[in-house]
């Protein structure tokens, strides 16, 4: 049996997590017994295997980065190399490469990852913007997620939350999403009628939702940590 870690709070709910390392965090109630954790993780094992066998995958398509000269990384679909340039600012741009100032050497992580955030809260508001006008679909808000298997969400309040690490795929697969999400501001389900507003808003949606499905492990998994927290 994988490593299982307990998290008591103040909450009512019971839910599990499969960590990035392999481990299994438990968020559970402080009255909840040891015996129902138990239950409740055996009842859920074979999801947990499942999702072992993902994060394995994750780390197979992208070992642990090692922020070396050369090395690529993505940007709307393009990888780019990493080069270092003596200078204090910008800690990292885009200009052929990634150029990389090497005072931002010593822990260059999350340096990339605020660059694709700031790059993707301009373009997903752009992008927003062009396929609501289109469509006449606004969400009331467009926030960014860090979610790694889930690219895109719409809440019943028509909030549209998008996972920066889309940032990193091509344009096209990028708009899909967002027209995916746009079509669930009126239609809140996968129904045939969903898939059919999709494909009248934009046609070319399956050859992206299947770029997103065989590639979407290698952008989602980019900057898995050695040790997560």
């Amino acid at each position: 049996m994988q490593t299982v870690q307990i998290l008591r709070s103040q909450r009512k709910t019971l839910s599990i997590e499969v960590r990035l390392d392999g481990s299994v965090l438990v968020r559970a109630p402080l009255r909840a017994s040891q015996a129902r954790i138990d239950a409740v993780l055996r009842e859920r094992q074979a999801w947990i295997e499942s999702k072992l066998i993902q994060v394995a995958r994750l780390r197979e398509l992208n070992p642990v980065r090692a922020y070396q000269p050369g090395e690529t990384f993505p940007y709307l679909g393009e990888w780019y190399p990493l080069e270092f340039v003596q200078r204090k600012t910008p800690l990292l741009d885009l200009n052929g490469s990634f150029r990389l100032a090497h005072g931002a050497a010593a822990d260059p992580r999350p340096v990339f990852i605020r660059w694709y955030q700031q790059q993707a809260k301009t373009i997903f508001a752009e992008r927003v913007g062009y396929w609501s006008a289109r469509t006449g679909l606004k969400p009331t808000r467009l926030g960014l997620s860090s979610a790694r298997t889930r690219w895109g969400s719409c809440s019943s309040k028509g909030s549209v939350n998008l996972s920066w690490r889309l940032v990193m795929a091509p344009l096209a697969a990028l708009d899909y999403v967002i027209v995916h999400e746009l079509v669930h501001l009126n239609i809140h389900n996968h129904s045939k009628a969903f898939w059919s507003a999709v494909a009248g808003i934009y046609p070319d949606y399956k050859n992206q939702r299947a770029w997103l499905k065989q590639n979407g492990p290698r952008i989602s998994g980019l900057f898995i940590e050695a040790s997560p927290p």
